[in-house]
């Protein structure tokens, strides 16, 4: 018989009695949960797994805000990044925190924010975030531009009736559209989820399932472009696949403009407005005949006959592809135009008339000559695979010094002439500057919304739930998301580079703009 029985105190002591904490604090919950049993008959319920609910959702301010931080910790990041990051007291302040997570959580974190722990990950992308020559167009052409009309967009604070107006009011404001494409998949779901425990595994559907892309555009002003009355919009949803509905391109690209144009002109007549797109091949397709180094023989041609011109897609008086009897495009050799001197005269690649040559294509050696770089006969006509020494600047091969003239590489995209040719401007985004595009955290937002609808491998369905995440956006989380992108911009306006411009943007959130000593700033803290 038990020395302690009749002795509820004594009894609980003991069951406690190896614990190497006190006994006598459990021992009393032991008591009080045995009482309650004995009267009422009901069990503890067991806590385990519900004292809290993680924070980290994808796709959220919060993830952003991680994941930027981890872009600035370098090549080598490890879970603890985060523990130190969440420790800052002004990040804790941010995000409503008490204090930071242990090391197991934030391996879990890695895992949601789509990392994975391998031996040196190697792969074929190399990120040109800070190439020579895109950050050359960046800081020479892109930001420039931007400023140029910058002060007269309206700013939105943390609130969205935060509002400034226009530095100069008696300026017509300027509207910013962002464009951009992204595709949904009909299968693209949750990956991890609770389950029942006598629940059992459902056959799910193979692959990705049906897919759509939709291509729209969007201000921090007024959200998605559509007409005041919401019976017109710009977005177009497109069916990608050789079978399906094609591929999305360059003429496809204009039409669109065409009806933003349509829209803008009609409802908001009384704003200047600004199309934005991204460095894309299929955004930036200039006219063939426009001046090109690509294909450009170094010599002039010995006849009519070998004369060299620029082959582009024969096309009938409506505007139709013209084929030839094996089903591809019938294609024409056109003379290419002409190009332009430094003092803005024109220069014709091709021998005037009354010439012994009249006619013929100059070549790259002879236009370079009149240009007024003397003799570039011996001078390779272009270097390995295009793979020129920077060092050299450009004069290693003719190819690379007729490349760099201003009138080769300025030349306008059909998209831009289009544009202008209505009254609206096109700016075109940095290679690699995907922060700057904030279109792009709207398509994440609008994918998280989508991985909580019913899933379904119906293509109706699929543009359904698509439409219905776009439009669960709201106002005030678009213009969050184009304040980071101003962040970014105005960090690489003050001379940071992509990674102190990480930093900065995550320092600063909820800002529009960073202080003017931000650089010696980050130098401070990260080399001091």
């Amino acid at each position: 018989m038990s020395s302690t029985k009749g002795n509820w105190t004594r009894s609980s002591i003991q069951v406690f009695s190896q614990s190497s904490k006190s006994r006598y604090g459990p021992s009393r919950v032991l008591r009080e949960r045995a009482k309650k049993f004995v009267f009422t008959r009901e069990l503890p319920e067991n806590p385990f797994g519900k004292w809290t609910k993680s924070r980290l959702q994808p796709d959220t301010e919060f993830a952003n805000d991680i994941k930027t931080h981890l872009l600035s910790c370098g090549k080598y990041i490890a879970a603890k990044d985060i523990v130190n990051y969440l420790n800052d007291p002004e990040v804790q302040r941010t995000h409503g925190l008490k204090k930071s997570i242990s090391a197991a959580t934030s391996k879990r974190w890695m895992h949601k924010l789509g990392y994975r722990f391998v031996r040196n990950h190697r792969g074929q992308y190399v990120d040109g975030h800070e190439r020579d020559d895109v950050v050359c167009y960046r800081q020479s052409i892109f930001l420039p531009k931007w400023y140029s009309f910058e002060e007269r967009m309206r700013a939105y604070g943390n609130e969205s009736s935060d509002e400034s107006i226009p530095h100069n009011p008696s300026q017509r404001p300027v509207v910013v559209w962002f464009h951009d494409e992204s595709i949904f998949y009909a299968h693209d779901r949750r990956k991890s989820r609770w389950v029942a425990q006598d629940e059992s595994p459902t056959p799910y559907a193979k692959g990705e399932g049906h897919s759509l892309m939709v291509a729209d555009f969007v201000s921090a002003d007024y959200g998605w472009l559509r007409s005041k009355d919401g019976k017109r919009s710009a977005r177009v949803i497109f069916r990608p696949g050789k079978n399906r509905d094609g591929y999305f391109d360059n003429d496809d690209i204009i039409k669109q403009a065409e009806v933003a144009i349509e829209i803008l002109k009609t409802d908001y007549p009384d704003e200047d407005h600004v199309f934005v797109y991204d460095n894309a091949t299929t955004h930036m397709k200039r006219p063939p005949e426009a001046p090109s180094a690509k294909k450009m023989p170094k010599n002039t041609p010995k006849d009519m006959l070998h004369n060299w011109g620029v082959e582009v897609t024969s096309k009938d008086s409506n505007g139709r592809t013209i084929f030839r009897p094996d089903g591809k495009p019938w294609k024409e050799r056109v003379p290419m135009g002409p190009g332009k001197f430094k003092d803005g005269t024109s220069q014709s690649f091709y021998f005037p008339v009354g010439h012994p040559k009249a006619g013929l294509f100059k070549g790259m050696a002879e236009i370079l000559k009149e240009r007024g770089y003397g003799d570039w006969s011996k001078v390779r006509y272009e270097c390995k695979g295009f793979h020129c020494d920077p060092a050299l600047k450009g004069d290693c091969c003719c190819r690379q010094k007729l490349f760099n003239e201003p009138d080769f590489t300025n030349g306008k995209s059909y998209l831009e002439l289009a544009c202008e040719k209505a009254g609206f401007q096109v700016l075109f985004l940095p290679k690699f500057h995907c922060e700057l595009n904030f279109i792009e955290q709207c398509w994440g937002r609008a994918k998280w919304h989508y991985r909580l609808l019913p899933e379904s491998s119906k293509e109706e369905d699929l543009e359904r739930n698509m439409i219905q995440s776009l439009e669960m956006i709201e106002i005030e989380e678009i213009r969050r998301f184009a304040r980071r992108s101003r962040r970014f911009m105005d960090g690489y306006h003050k001379g940071l580079d992509g990674k102190a411009a990480a930093w900065a943007s995550k320092k600063y959130r909820g800002h529009r703009v960073l202080p003017d000593t931000i650089l010696q700033m980050y130098n401070d803290e990260n080399h001091g």
